[in-house]
């Protein structure tokens, strides 16, 4: 069960975002996502578990937890890739088609 750790403070490192979780088990990965120019956290990261279980108690004992004066938040990661369309809306977000360009709207023209 892959979590994502959102709301970390900036210091944080990946041994500590380990440490955070090992109180409810075994992670097999910890990892905090760091800005590819400056090498900077970017304030999130990933945890897994490879037993589910242990992934839901983790998120019920740390979502919240307050680290460095910010709260954390928990919760099970959502699959990269397919849920585009979720931020987007229906038309890829490009305006609202040829209706939107004749009202002014921004839309693409065909």
């Amino acid at each position: 069960m892959k979590l994502f750790v959102g709301n970390l403070p900036f210091h944080v490192r990946e041994a500590e975002l380990r440490e955070l979780f090992v109180a409810y088990g075994t992670p097999t990965t910890a990892t905090v996502i760091v800005d590819n120019e400056s090498l900077r956290s970017r304030g999130f990261g990933f945890v897994e578990f490879d037993d589910p279980a242990q992934g839901k108690a983790a998120i019920a004992g740390v979502n919240g937890m307050e680290i460095g004066g910010r709260a954390l938040t928990v919760n099970e990661a959502r699959p990269q890739g397919g849920g585009s369309s979720d931020r987007r809306g229906p038309r890829g977000g490009h305006g609202g088609g040829r209706e939107g360009f004749e009202r002014g709207g921004g839309g693409r023209r065909y």
